[in-house]
């Protein structure tokens, strides 16, 4: 598998950093290979066949973590399929053939294809090597004889986002071989049809390259004009001669590549447009320092994409609209399962929905109803895979409610009561599978065991300035930590035993205020969405470490629920700003400052979730999918199943 580096021209895009002595893509052992399926395609710049590019078939590395922040290096590299010299080319039409002699390391590899090089219709003996392109495929189980691939910018688009949690470049797409891990990256691959049109007719599968308006379930709205302009700003490169000069007279690969570097304005900058698309997907943001949306000037009248976006966007995340999913009326809660599936509480619609990891619904048009569901509010996980849900009915009594993970109700006619329950909000579950909820209606929490029997007696635990108690996480040591929706209140801490640990007030007591969100990063410092405009912080043993009354910008406006991602960042679903914040795990901006990351539709955000591929789950009058946008995390979020080194915001291990 390693080229023949003499059949190539010096000058070739090849040479990109990562690659090991003289192989492009590093070779694996197979311990249970599959037999590879003979693929044909086309590579287009544009509406240009790109002739005499190099094909590239690629699965992706299991023996180490990628995404963004984690450096390229050969413990990442993407693994090449074919047999010396580890390519083909384009015919002069763009045609090209990849035959079946070639296997996979497991019908679980999930394969792609990377173009590089190439004449995009240009004069004769014209080679771009800044021309690089992605195809996403699947799993390698999942490919046959009379797959059908288009290759071009749209098609890189919807990879490079798609992937993005587990794409270092176009040549470092990798997780590691955990069960987890396998099923984010798989979950990732196979969100690509919900962006770009892949169609399936007798048995023959064919990649179009086209943007999907909808998603193939028919229940989510994509961005397709979105995808065109990205597209778009990518074939300003590909359709040119591929030079690299500027500032004066820039070319338009000079404009992409030092707009479009690994770390948005700072860090490595691309030398192939498959790259930069994978750099804009972890740097969407247009902010003072993050200029990747003055990339718009690359897009023309005349290019090739239609229809496109008309003006400068707000930001660059591609986000699906999933408007009618089970007949969503109020999504108040967020949970994401083990296999990636999306639980949701809908308050106003008294059910609990479910959606697949590619966003088809689970629960059938009225959800999972019974079990004592009854204006359902928070929704927590356990380590079985059993749904937990918060009820808080209006003049009627206070419950919890238990389904299975096919959607069974578990907790009887009327729910789990007692143990203190008045009007309850937020639920967690602890090292113990036990099942914890605050209490806004009696300023305590609630603690009950894995069959739902109360252990925190009649009046559950109180103390600890608890005050409309809302959001609850829990720390590596088995810690309760609570946010109070109330002036002036503070974090509340309890132990495993319901013993208040943070004296009569609270910490930040007179600092923060209005609290509703709470999360626990890597280091136990504890986050959480404080009053207007700001986020707060405090260490493990309560100590401030945001200055004044929080960190500001980013876009924050009436900020409700709070996540931490596999990097450390932190997500806010902001529920007057109809937006989601991102913040740095220093408390620096990244998302726009005025707006934050804005959707197509205005959704008033109130829950929010990251999954194991990466993608930001928003819920409030409509479900947001914010494909790719952050780093992936361990799902579901149970303190007994946190990895050793601390919380569930870390890279799959």
């Amino acid at each position: 598998m390693r080229i023949a580096w003499s059949a190539l021209p010096l000058s070739s895009a090849i040479f990109l950093t990562g690659c090991v002595g003289t192989q492009f893509g590093s070779t694996t052992e197979k311990t249970n290979p599959l037999q590879g399926a003979a693929l044909v395609g086309k590579v287009h710049g544009g509406e240009q066949a790109i002739v005499g590019a190099y094909v590239y078939l690629y699965a992706a590395n299991t023996t180490g973590s990628a995404g963004p922040g984690i450096p390229a290096s050969a413990s990442n590299e993407s693994i090449s399929l074919l047999d010396s010299p580890g390519y083909v080319m384009t015919d002069s039409n763009g045609n090209f053939t990849i035959t079946s002699d070639y296997s996979c390391p497991s019908a679980n590899s999930q394969v792609y294809i990377y173009t590089v090089g190439g004449n995009p219709g240009l004069a004769q003996g014209t080679n771009n090597t800044s021309a690089g392109l992605l195809a996403g495929l699947g799993s390698c189980g999942s490919l046959k004889s009379s797959t059908v691939v288009i290759v071009n910018e749209v098609s890189t688009v919807a990879m490079a986002y798609a992937v993005a949690g587990y794409a270092t470049d176009a040549m470092h797409v990798s997780s590691s071989g955990s069960t987890l891990a396998q099923t984010g990256i798989a979950n990732a691959f196979a969100a690509i049809p919900n962006l770009e049109q892949v169609v399936t007719t007798s048995g023959a599968t064919s990649f179009m390259g086209i943007a999907n308006t909808t998603t193939p379930a028919g229940n989510g709205t994509v961005p397709q004009a979105e995808i065109n302009t990205l597209a778009n700003i990518l074939a300003a490169c590909t359709n040119s001669t591929g030079t690299v000069t500027g500032p004066t007279n820039a070319t338009p690969c000079y404009t992409l590549f030092t707009n479009a570097e690994s770390g948005g304005s700072t860090g490595t900058q691309p030398t192939d447009t498959a790259t930069a698309a994978i750099n804009i997907a972890h740097n969407p943001a247009c902010n003072f320092g993050f200029e990747v949306c003055s990339l718009i000037t690359l897009q023309t009248a005349n290019s090739p994409f239609q229809p496109a976006l008309s003006g400068t966007p707000n930001d660059f995340t591609v986000s699906i609209v999933y408007g009618s999913s089970g007949g969503v009326h109020f999504t108040q809660g967020l949970a994401i399962d083990g296999s990636g599936n999306v639980w949701f509480s809908d308050l106003l619609g008294n059910y609990i929905g479910e959606l697949n990891p590619v966003g088809a619904v689970l629960s059938g048009s009225s959800g999972f109803v019974g079990g004592g569901t009854a204006s359902p509010e928070g929704v927590a996980i356990d380590a079985s895979g059993d749904v937990w849900v918060a009820n808080a009915p209006f003049g009627e009594t206070s419950s919890i409610s238990e389904f299975s993970s096919s959607g069974a109700v578990l907790s009887g006619s009327s729910g789990y009561t007692g143990g203190g329950l008045s009007n309850p909000e937020g639920i967690a579950i602890d090292g113990s599978d036990n099942v914890w909820i605050t209490n806004a209606g009696s300023n305590s929490i609630s603690e009950f065991d894995s069959g739902g029997s109360p252990v925190s007696g009649v009046d559950g635990y109180s103390g600890g300035g608890l005050s409309s108690p809302r959001g609850i996480a829990f720390d590596v040591a088995g810690d309760a930590w609570v946010a109070n929706d109330s002036a002036d209140s503070g974090i509340s801490e309890f132990s495993s035993g319901g013993t208040a640990i943070s004296g009569s007030t609270g910490y930040g007591a007179g600092v923060f205020e209005n609290d509703e969100g709470i999360a626990i990063d890597a280091s136990g410092n504890v986050w959480v969405t404080n009053s207007a405009i700001s986020v707060g912080e405090v260490n493990s043993t309560g100590g401030m470490l945001s200055s004044g009354e929080g960190y500001e910008g980013a876009g924050l406006d009436q900020p409700d629920s709070i996540v931490i991602d596999g990097n450390g960042n932190v997500w806010v679903a902001n529920s007057t700003g109809s937006s989601v914040s991102e913040l740095s795990s220093s408390g620096a901006a990244i998302s726009p400052a005025y707006y934050g990351y804005k959707a197509s539709v205005g959704y008033i955000p109130f829950a929010i979730a990251v999954d194991g591929s990466g993608n930001v789950w928003v819920g409030g009058g409509q479900i947001i999918e914010y494909v790719g946008a952050a780093a992936p995390v361990v799902t579901p979020i149970v303190a007994n199943l946190l990895p050793p080194y601390g919380a569930h915001a870390v890279n799959l291990p």
